[in-house]
C-alpha cells in the first residue's frame, strides 16, 4: 500500500486536468493521519489555494466553530476536497475533473480507513453518497457504505450566504457528534 508521504508528493505532481494549469497550489488535505472521522468538500477556494490548506477562509472559520460545537478541532479529524486544486471562479468542480481527481481521494480514504465520513456540501455528498442525492431534503441522514457511515451537511460555504439553514446544520452537527460516541474508539470530545 502506498504511503502519506509518496501519495501527497504524487498528488501534489499533478497534472490529470486543466485545473492544474490555473492553481497555485494542490490542496491535498490535512488533520490527523489517524483520524476516524473524515470531512470532505468539494474543491478549494481562493484562499485555499493560495494557501495549500483546505477551508482556510471565511469558510473555514465557520467549519472549525461548527467542529468546535460538538467537541471536535482539525487535529481529531482529517479535511479533504473532492478536487486538489481550485476550480476557476470558484465554480463547481467539473465532472470530468471530479473523475480525474477522485482516485487521490480514495486513496486518502484508504490509508485512513474513517468510521465516519461527512459530506460537506451538495457537489461532495453527490459524488460520494448518491448521484441524486438532495441535500435540502438528505442533510443529515446517515447511511452505511461497507462498514463506514456517511452523513451530509450544508456546505459552510452556503451557510455563509444563507443563515437560515444553521439551525438545521447544528442538529446535523449534534447527530454527527452521536454518531461518533456510538463508532469511534480514538476520537475524543471535548
Amino acid at each position: 500500500m502506498i504511503t502519506w508521504e509518496q501519495l501527497e508528493y504524487d498528488c501534489k505532481s499533478c497534472r490529470r486536468c486543466a485545473l492544474a494549469e490555473t492553481r497555485t497550489n494542490v490542496v491535498f488535505g490535512t488533520g490527523s493521519r489517524n483520524a476516524e472521522v473524515l470531512f470532505v468538500g468539494e474543491g478549494p477556494g481562493r484562499d485555499e489555494d493560495l494557501k495549500g490548506e483546505p477551508f482556510v477562509g471565511r469558510a473555514g472559520k465557520l467549519l472549525d466553530e461548527m467542529l468546535a460545537v460538538i467537541g471536535l478541532d482539525r487535529t481529531k479529524i482529517y479535511i479533504a476536497n473532492m478536487v486538489k486544486c481550485r476550480p476557476p471562479d470558484n465554480r463547481d468542480p467539473l465532472n470530468i475533473e471530479q473523475d480525474e481527481c477522485i482516485g487521490w481521494l480514495r486513496s486518502q480514504t484508504a490509508l485512513l480507513n474513517p468510521k465516519i465520513i461527512v459530506a460537506l456540501g451538495r457537489v461532495a455528498a453527490a459524488r460520494l453518497i448518491r448521484p441524486d442525492l438532495k441535500i435540502t431534503a438528505e442533510h443529515g441522514r446517515w447511511v452505511q457504505k461497507k462498514a463506514c457511515w456517511m452523513t451530509a451537511i450544508y456546505h459552510p460555504a452556503y451557510l455563509l450566504r444563507d443563515g437560515r439553514k444553521k439551525p438545521e446544520t447544528y442538529e446535523d452537527l449534534r447527530s454527527i457528534e452521536n454518531k461518533i460516541r456510538e463508532l469511534c474508539t480514538n476520537t475524543e470530545l471535548e
